[in-house]
């Protein structure tokens, strides 16, 4: 039996496709695109879709882990957990009516926050989708400008985030 390397991808009966992340002695460490991590012993039944030669100690199972999540992040709409504010934590949103005799309306600020991060998770995935169409490069163009735009609107909201690296940036000035 030929020992599968690091990158090698198979097809699993029980677990569907996947590519080895890492052998030890006794298993091959498989990211299944489906089901995630799964160890599976070295003489399982699967089918090799390519074999990648070389050293098994070519690739650590950090750096696969690290390059899916980020692809993940960048072409499904999973979305990341972003932490609020520490102040805000566990408040809450009223919205009032100028007519006296109607009923305020509350709501827990931590769904709002929830909602409005949703929101940009998915402006992101629309982004990359824009970026990877058959569009015309013109028509690309003013797709992101509009978003950009739209990210621009949405920068108020800005003061609900704990860490800058997760704020709406709108169009930088000129």
């Amino acid at each position: 039996m030929k020992l599968l390397g690091i990158g090698s991808r198979i097809i699993h009966n029980d677990y569907g496709k996947g590519v080895v992340t890492n052998v030890t002695s006794n298993h091959y460490w498989v990211t299944f695109i489906d089901n995630g991590l799964e160890t599976i012993d070295l003489d399982s039944e699967f089918e090799i879709i390519e074999a990648a030669d070389g050293d098994v100690d070519t690739v650590s199972f950090f750096d696969v882990e690290s390059s899916l999540v980020e692809i993940l992040k960048k072409w499904s709409d999973v979305s990341e957990i972003v932490p609020i504010a520490d102040k805000y934590k566990g408040g809450k949103i009223i919205l009032e009516p100028a007519d006296t005799n109607l009923k305020s309306y509350e709501l827990p600020i931590d769904t709002f926050f929830h909602k409005i991060t949703m929101v940009r998770d998915r402006l992101r995935v629309m982004e990359q989708r824009v970026n990877s169409s058959n569009l015309d490069e013109q028509g690309k163009i003013d797709l992101q400008q509009y978003i950009t735009r739209i990210y621009g609107s949405l920068t108020s909201f800005n003061v609900l985030f704990k860490s800058d690296s997760h704020k709406f940036v709108g169009q930088k000035g000129k």
